[in-house]
């Protein structure tokens, strides 16, 4: 049994409807998933329903709750044909804990009735799903627990905060009792201000911006990610490789078609290493033929950029561009590199997306990832831009560069 902070001990005495808002690694999910479990087994006959925007992060929650159990509780978990399953937990006392991604809008979690809904990452789910969920506790009138970092100054979760019938409880990673200093100072350095005061103080931020619009990127998402599609065309793919500590790597694919951009693949994969990630890209190329391979050489991502440089079927398309302040554009044949800025590669994005001119998959891992992009302007006013869910958006910059590489004669902006 751990040693809870006193915060945490508030949240777990806490009755009713609960909004939590703090730092990253505060153990604001730990403290939920206790109190989850607790509800199930000291109320027969209750159903929890678990939800976050997208699979991974609803799962990280409900696999915390299921330890939690075995931990504590362990008699309490049914076997055989009820046996835990990858997102429901029977207990013997009649209580059922499901775990569940929203999507877009929140039409595959409609005709549940539930008695407490627990929310992970609530800043991030897409406002049309709280009109699908909150319904479901309409006739037993059971709570809701949400839980998050923030994310601008408005939407559902915001609104909940400052809601009377919310018990809300605001948690600074430097007031945790738990606090590693020597990090928070190195993060503190690397950051902005206003950044840092987001992700590690939990404050709604007046100066952050999201990069990309909501209605833009639903604008885009056009394509149906179940279609099996035949590019036809020059395929381009954009690789962003998980760092250390990390544990998402995206290859992302687009075709050409004129001066617009079609995606017709895209592959997540986590916890794989440098050699995987490698293969992988290999393979993808032996079967579309890729004209450029555009890959994050910073930290891990050297590692797979040398590989493919190395290998004789993409060592003149691999590309290295990484995701530092400034991005390096290799060409293997004139044996030059060009510097481009950062913003060049997302405003490059923005502008095709404004224009029309790229048609994405309608996933809600799509639109976490683009929306969870912000930007400020720094003191010396230039601009700095960063994400808590970046992995296929940096993949789909990438992608999205062959529009104003030069080297291959094509449509520039």
């Amino acid at each position: 049994m751990i040693t809870l902070d006193p915060w945490q001990q508030r949240v777990l005495e806490t009755k009713g409807n609960l909004c939590l808002r703090s730092g990253r690694q505060v153990g604001k999910s730990t403290i939920i998933s206790h109190k989850a479990g607790e509800y199930a087994i000291n109320n027969p006959n209750k159903t929890i329903l678990m939800i976050a925007a997208v699979e991974r992060q609803a799962y990280l929650l409900f696999d915390k709750t299921l330890a939690y159990l075995a931990d504590n509780y362990k008699k309490y978990i049914k076997r055989g044909k009820d046996r835990p399953t990858k997102s429901r937990i029977k207990l013997t006392n009649g209580s059922i804990i499901y775990c569940l991604p929203t999507g877009l809008t929140g039409y595959g979690i409609r005709g549940y009735t539930i008695d407490l809904l627990i929310a992970d990452e609530a800043a991030f789910i897409p406002e049309e799903v709280w009109t699908a969920v909150t319904p479901m506790l309409a006739i037993t009138k059971g709570d809701i627990i949400l839980l998050s970092t923030p994310h601008g100054k408005e939407g559902y979760y915001y609104d909940c905060f400052s809601n009377e019938d919310f018990t809300s409880f605001h948690v600074s990673a430097e007031d945790c009792p738990r606090k590693n200093q020597k990090f928070l100072d190195r993060e503190k350095s690397r950051m902005t201000k206003v950044q840092y005061a987001q992700e590690y103080l939990g404050e709604f931020i007046d100066e952050l911006r999201q990069f990309f619009p909501t209605n833009l990127i639903q604008a885009c998402m056009t394509l149906d990610p179940k279609a099996l599609y035949r590019p036809i065309g020059d395929k381009f793919m954009g690789v962003d490789v998980a760092r250390y500590g990390e544990d998402e790597s995206v290859l992302l694919s687009t075709v050409r078609t004129g001066d617009s951009l079609q995606q017709f693949h895209m592959e997540v994969s986590t916890k794989s290493s440098i050699t995987l990630t490698a293969r992988r890209i290999k393979h993808a190329d032996t079967r579309y033929d890729y004209k450029k391979i555009y890959i994050d050489d910073g930290g891990a991502g050297g590692g797979v950029y040398d590989i493919c440089r190395d290998d004789e079927q993409t060592k003149r398309k691999a590309v290295a561009i990484n995701n530092a302040n400034r991005a390096v554009d290799y060409n293997p044949e004139k044996e030059n590199r060009k510097r481009i800025l950062k913003e060049d590669l997302y405003n490059n994005l923005l502008k095709m997306m404004e224009r029309g001119k790229i048609a994405l998959f309608s996933l809600p891992e799509i639109l976490l990832s683009l929306k969870s992009i912000q930007y400020e302007y720094t003191e010396t006013d230039k601009v700095k831009i960063f994400g808590n869910y970046s992995h296929i958006c940096e993949a789909l910059v990438r992608a999205a560069w062959c529009m104003k590489d030069k080297s291959l004669n094509i449509y520039i902006y």
